[in-house]
């Protein structure tokens, strides 16, 4: 398996970033008048940006604690652990 380079693995983020804020955007310009809501392009584009803001954090809080798992769990592991 090969590790995926630093640039690569930025471009991957921030394809994912957009590609997500785009697609909650245009869900919402869909979705929000089944309920009678009506927001302007403008709060469109706000409410995407404050979600992809939060989903962010929340991709990025549980990568660092799985990763702290995944530190811990090799710590405890006679194998992992050398001569």
């Amino acid at each position: 398996m090969t590790v995926q380079s630093r640039c690569m693995s930025l471009i991957e983020a921030v394809t994912n970033v957009a590609l997500g804020y785009a697609l909650a955007v245009v869900t919402q310009i869909v979705v929000f008048p089944w309920f009678g809501l009506h927001p302007s392009l403008g709060e469109n584009l706000t409410i995407g940006a404050l979600f992809t803001s939060i989903s962010l954090l929340r991709s990025y809080a549980l990568r660092r604690l799985f990763a702290r798992c995944h530190h811990r769990s090799s710590l405890s592991r006679p194998e992992d652990q050398g001569p």
